[in-house]
């Protein structure tokens, strides 16, 4: 049995709260220097060319990639030889967030009674809290901030089975339509499909933790990442929203088995501030 301290928790989801907000992972950068290669749309060209001049500057001046430095949602895979001393799991989480936060001069962007007074918190706790147990002695943590613009463009919808694999892309392609630019594209596409509907919007999320552009390795599923992608991009809407081909970046879906009677599938686009970092303990 390995013991990690509580507050070496603490310490990594602070340090990743500021990292994740200050820098974009290459994989994001590399896709925006390749759309802004094919983008046919001068203005898309522009806007693509603006995003990577404000990842360049985020990064060298240690300042938000966005003003809206997101709500954070914390991904923890615990090795079932870890034993966590000296605190509470999740207290040590909640601690880090506000202490990356607050440090960090981070936007606070969490209310508590959310369908009334919305007070905010001020130091961006709670966060949202994802926990898995694996095999091994280590802890992995990765910290997303999730920005509320994108996030409000999640759906979950129960198609019936027979709507199959075409009812899964014209969901899609319609959330992506009918969101239009308010999700800050270009976009990534995370997808869950199957298992049951609180899985398939938590399948959606982690899918946004792939490197960009990177299929799903079952070939099925790759040629359904494929099509989506070709038929978003096709709508129009740009970087932006301004107009072009650079919708999305990329579609990811994780897929799960599901019950005899359902197609549970959820969407979670991702604004182009693609923001994760990680660490293993």
């Amino acid at each position: 049995m390995r013991e990690i301290k509580a507050g070496s928790i603490t310490q990594v989801v602070a340090q990743l709260c500021q990292q994740a907000n200050f820098e974009l992972g290459e994989d994001v950068l590399s896709a925006f220097r390749q759309a802004r290669q094919t983008e046919e749309s001068e203005l898309g060209r522009e806007v693509l060319s603006q995003l990577l001049e404000n990842a360049r500057i985020a990064k060298q001046e240690c300042l938000p990639l966005c003003q809206d430095c997101g709500m954070a949602v914390v991904f923890l895979e615990i090795g079932q030889e870890v034993y966590i001393t000296n605190g509470a799991l999740y207290a040590a989480v909640e601690e880090g967030v506000r202490h990356g936060y607050t440090q960090g001069y981070l936007r606070g962007s969490i209310v508590s009674q959310p369908f009334s007074a919305r007070v905010n918190t001020k130091d961006n706790t709670p966060p949202v809290i994802h926990t898995e147990i694996v095999p091994g002695d280590q802890v992995k943590v990765v910290v997303m901030p999730k920005g509320g613009g994108a996030e409000n463009m999640s759906k979950l919808t129960m198609l019936k089975p027979g709507d199959g694999q075409q009812g899964i892309v014209d969901l899609v392609v319609a959330t992506v339509d009918e969101a239009g630019g308010n999700p800050c594209p270009p976009l990534i596409v995370g997808l869950g499909i199957g298992a049951t509907a609180e899985k398939a919007m938590l399948l959606a999320k982690k899918a946004l933790l792939r490197k960009v552009g990177k299929l799903n390795p079952d070939p099925e599923i790759a040629r359904l990442e494929k099509e989506i992608l070709t038929q978003v991009n096709a709508l129009g809407i740009g970087p932006s929203g301004f107009g072009g081909r650079t919708t999305a970046l990329a579609v990811h879906a994780e897929v799960m088995p599901a019950h005899i009677a359902s197609l549970p599938v959820a969407v979670n686009l991702q604004c182009h501030s693609a923001r994760h970092k990680e660490i293993v303990l």
